[in-house]
């Protein structure tokens, strides 16, 4: 089992926010830097979304901090031509590439414009969350006070992704603010790296109501590795990460869950997962646990692979 390579889709990294603001290459990486080419490859990546994250803590207008992250990615991309491509219909894992998504996390990015969204849309945004860890102008966030549903504007901004056809990400969104996305709109939606509160106690893991009625839409759900939504511990591990995935395959069905990493976008990782070169020993991990084969494929890589391409 230890010797058995899998594919892997992973829904959400930070890397772009390391790019932008500490210089992180991917090939030559910082002290601190997760995400890197070496690792993906060993990995078995075949598809990593990168998220262009917005910092409130910034002087920096977050529309501004997003499209510097937009153009790290652009200049990724051009300088790693032979190993990165854009996701398309026809790609296949294997090929000695890794396809790339690009979203944004944080509706602040949109400055309250749909006509930015739409830009952003232009320049190859695929997915967005509306919030990150604050209330804003769209919506309230899972960590956020008073459980705040989504805006009026928020409603805009919803509608106008399913005009564009842009994908829909619940993670960070408040309990309440999700039932208002999921009672909007009848498309499959996602949660790029969302855990399952039943499995451990965290605002910012979905409920079992939440989990049905995701993954009987077709939407995905990704497992993090964030150490606070696995576990009561001072650290996680695989059998956290595992017990997860369980959880959210016995309420959902094996079609939908998936991995969201949040690669770099964490203080500390996993005592046996700390990059994406521990991926092997996650799907071992799987397989030890009773999944199949093919259960461990789709929840590596073909439930996420499969929901997205509906959007690029």
């Amino acid at each position: 089992m230890e010797g058995l390579q899998f594919p892997v889709a992973d829904g959400h990294c930070d890397f772009l926010y390391g790019m932008a603001q500490y210089g992180y290459e991917l090939a030559s990486p910082k002290p601190g830097q997760t995400v890197r080419l070496s690792d993906l490859r060993a990995g078995g990546v075949a598809i990593q979304f990168f998220a262009a994250w917005t910092d409130m803590a910034l002087r920096t207008a977050p529309l501004h901090q997003c499209l510097a992250m937009i153009d790290a990615y652009e200049r990724m991309r051009e300088e790693y031509a032979e190993a990165l491509v854009p996701l398309t219909r026809d790609f296949t894992p294997g090929c000695g590439r890794i396809a790339t998504v690009l979203t944004v996390e944080g509706g602040e990015a949109v400055d309250g414009s749909r006509a930015m969204l739409r830009t952003l849309y232009r320049l190859g945004v695929r997915a967005m969350t509306l919030t990150w860890n604050d209330n804003n102008e769209l919506a309230g966030a899972a960590l956020a006070k008073g459980n705040k549903g989504l805006t009026p504007l928020g409603c805009e901004m919803i509608d106008e992704m399913c005009a564009l056809h842009m994908a829909i990400d619940v993670s960070h969104l408040s309990d309440r603010g999700i039932d208002d996305v999921l009672k909007r709109v009848d498309r499959p939606v996602f949660a790029s790296h969302s855990n399952a509160r039943m499995a451990y106690d965290s605002p910012r893991s979905l409920h079992d109501d939440h989990i049905r009625e995701i993954a009987g839409r077709g939407g995905t759900i990704g497992v993090n590795f964030y150490h606070k939504q696995l576990c009561g511990r001072r650290s996680a591990s695989i059998r956290d990460i595992v017990r997860h995935i369980r959880h959210i395959v016995a309420v959902g069905g094996i079609d939908c869950c998936a991995i969201g990493s949040d690669f770099d976008g964490m203080p500390q990782y996993p005592e046996d997962l700390r990059s994406s070169r521990d991926f092997p020993a996650l799907a071992a991990a799987l397989l030890a646990d009773g999944f199949t084969e093919s259960d461990v494929r789709k929840i590596l890589y073909e439930n996420l692979h499969r929901y997205i391409l509906e959007f690029v």
